[in-house]
C-alpha cells in the first residue's frame, strides 16, 4: 500500500483538521507534514497527516503560534498525538468549528478553520447527511 493511501485510509478520507471530505473537494488532498521537513521532520506514517490545500497551506510549517491573549507560544493540534473530540467540537448549526482547549483557539485562527469556503461546503454537505462526521 502506499504511504499517500495509508494516510488517506487512517483520516477516513479527511482533512485533519478542517475534517471536510475529500470526495467533496475540488483539489487533491496533501500529505503534510506535522513536523516541517525543515524542522527535522520524517517523511513517514507517523509524521504525515492528511490534509486539504486551504489547511497545509495555512499551517505551512507552523508547529506553534504565540497567543496574544494568554501571552504564550501554543502548540498546533498535533493529529497524530491529540484527540480532535478533546480539542474541537461543532456550533449548534454545525457549521464551525469551536474550541475547547487553547491549541484548538490557535489552530482554528490560524489554519482559519472556519473560513467561508469551508463553511459553505459544510453547508452543502449537512443536507446530504454527510457533515458533521461521525
Amino acid at each position: 500500500m502506499s504511504l499517500r493511501r495509508a494516510v488517506a485510509e487512517r483520516a477516513h478520507g479527511r482533512c485533519e483538521y478542517c475534517q471536510c471530505p475529500e470526495a467533496y473537494s475540488s483539489t487533491t488532498y496533501c500529505l503534510e507534514h506535522i513536523e516541517p521537513l525543515a524542522a527535522g521532520g520524517a517523511t513517514n506514517l507517523e509524521n504525515l497527516a492528511f490534509a486539504c490545500q486551504g489547511c497545509n497551506g495555512f499551517k505551512g510549517d507552523k508547529t506553534a503560534i504565540w497567543d496574544v491573549a494568554s501571552r504564550q507560544a501554543v502548540r498546533l493540534f498535533h493529529p497524530r498525538r491529540d484527540r480532535w473530540t478533546r480539542h474541537f467540537a461543532w456550533n449548534e448549526n454545525g457549521l464551525d468549528m469551536v474550541p475547547k482547549t487553547l491549541v484548538a483557539r490557535v489552530t482554528i485562527t490560524t489554519l482559519k478553520l472556519n473560513r467561508p469556503a469551508l463553511r459553505n461546503l459544510r453547508g452543502i454537505l449537512m443536507q446530504s447527511m454527510i457533515h458533521p462526521p461521525a
